[in-house]
Formats: C-alpha cells, structure tokens, sequence
C-alpha cells in the first residue's frame, strides 16, 4: 500500500482539508508555502493517464484552489502534477500552492519549509476547510 493510500484508509494521520467520495485533500507535510494542499484520488492510480473519470477530480482540484485563494487571502495558486518523472509518491496528486507577488518562487525549484507544529498545519487546514 502507498503512502497516500495508507492516508486515504486512515492508517496514516495527515492534516486534512476535505474528504468524500472521490478525493481527499490534506496539507502537505513539507510545503513550498505554508497552506500547500495536496489532492489525491480516494482510488489508486498512478498517473493522470491512469485516471478514467477526470471530471469530479478536477472538479475537487479546482474547488481547493478556490478555497486556498479565498482562505489564505492568496493573490493566487501554483497548480502542478508530475506523472511518474519527480513523482514522489506514486499515487496521482495535484499540488494546490498558496501564491502572493514577489513571494520568491521561481520556475520549478520548490524550496521547502515545515510547520512549527501540528497546531499550526491545524490553522492553515481550517482556513481553507472554512472556504470551502
């Protein structure tokens, strides 16, 4: 079982933002920007390829952006997905990254930051979770 896997069947704790039958969304542990939200399918698949029904997911992907935007007060999102190349985890996830101008990212080098604790990823989860 993979790791996003063991987090869709709970047997792994992650600081969720939105669960239901299609997918979960959940903090990622190691954020370019703190409220760095991934967003996997509640099913195994590998790769967007593997992927029969796009529709509903990315119907999830957009709504977390939406939310990120909105909860965070972000000027926008950085939306990416690797398919097997950089990949991970190889479970398909959508990386929803909270942006502001001039906020220091550049091209694809994903500098990486963590959460001062679990209270903390908390207050980011509900911020989007409320935006929802």
């Amino acid at each position: 079982m993979c790791l996003f896997c063991e987090i869709v069947a709970g047997a792994r704790p992650a600081t969720m933002v939105h669960a239901d039958e299609v997918a979960l969304a959940f903090l990622d542990a190691r954020p370019v920007f703190k409220g760095h939200v991934l967003v996997v399918p509640r099913a195994h698949v590998e790769t967007l390829t593997d992927l029969t029904e796009t529709g509903p997911f990315f119907d999830r992907v957009r709504r977390i952006a939406r939310a990120v935007e909105e909860g965070l007060e972000a000027g926008g999102t950085f939306v990416a997905m690797n398919n097997r190349i950089s990949q991970s985890v190889p479970h398909l996830h959508v990386h929803v990254v909270p942006r502001n101008s001039k906020d220091g990212l550049r091209g694809f080098f994903w500098p990486r930051s963590k959460y001062a604790s679990a209270e903390e990823a908390e207050s980011y989860a509900a911020l989007i979770r409320k935006a929802l």
